[in-house]
């Protein structure tokens, strides 16, 4: 069975003792009710996992030593920025939950004119707080030991004048199918509308920032399907879909 996974802020070092405090200390001993003498393996999101045997499990915090570290392989070679236009409800945690599975690197989400929602001020900052903690978690279950960032959402418009990477791709029913590029791209730009679709002007400035435009079939998506069938597109095309990785022990 596989040790249990899981994040911690705090830096962490081969060979050398730790106390966990908050998240972490919480998962392990309250959620997992784990006791002295198990393992775990801890991130913190620089790109190893920790494996570490419990010493002592207190209520609110756990003494664990750290034995070694590896590079689980598990980052895409691809590096994909998701632009996703807000929705509303759990949909953009969904969105991002999957992203993160898929081995996206940043996500940006970004207003529209079709955009629902209005985020400024503590509002705006719980649900960033919120949509990391989201990418965290989804780290955690599928074995990532990188952790994409959620940025502070952008205009649609000021995000696409900011792109540069090699390969941009706008999703729109007018767009064609994505076929297999001679050029591997090294990184990917990759725009998914809200729920109402992006405006006409909004399509234009896409195709004008260099944004190709990219249909998936003749069914319409929703907005937190689209990215999903989107990055596993990429990711068999040019990422890791089809390349097995296996990991080093540091």
């Amino acid at each position: 069975m596989r040790n249990p996974r899981i994040h911690t802020e705090q830096a962490l070092r081969t060979r050398e003792e730790l106390v966990l405090t908050g998240n972490a200390a919480h998962h392990a001993g309250r959620v997992l009710r784990m006791e002295a003498g198990q393992w775990l393996t801890l991130f913190n999101g620089d790109g190893l996992d920790y494996q570490a045997q419990i010493l002592e499990a207190g209520r609110k915090s756990l003494r664990v030593h750290v034995s070694e570290s590896s590079d689980p392989a598990t980052e895409s070679p691809l590096s994909i920025t998701l632009g996703q236009v807000m929705s509303r409800g759990d949909r953009m945690d969904y969105a991002i939950q999957k992203a993160t599975e898929l081995g996206v690197t940043h996500i940006q989400p970004l207003t529209s004119e079709r955009c629902e929602v209005k985020l400024s001020g503590d509002r705006e900052r719980k649900r960033i707080a919120n949509w990391q903690q989201v990418a965290i978690s989804a780290a955690e279950q599928c074995g990532r030991a990188r952790i994409p960032q959620v940025a502070s959402p952008l205009k649609l418009g000021d995000w696409l004048n900011s792109c540069t990477q090699d390969l941009r791709l706008v999703l729109h029913d007018r767009g064609s199918p994505l076929g297999n590029n001679a050029t591997l791209p090294a990184s990917i730009a990759l725009l998914v509308g809200p729920e109402g679709g992006l405006a006409e002007q909004e399509i234009d400035s896409a195709h004008n920032a260099g944004f190709l435009p990219l249909a998936l079939g003749p069914r319409v998506m929703r907005t937190e399907t689209a990215p999903v069938a989107a990055l596993s597109l990429c990711q068999w095309l040019w990422g890791d879909f089809q390349q097995p990785q296996k990991a080093d022990t540091a």
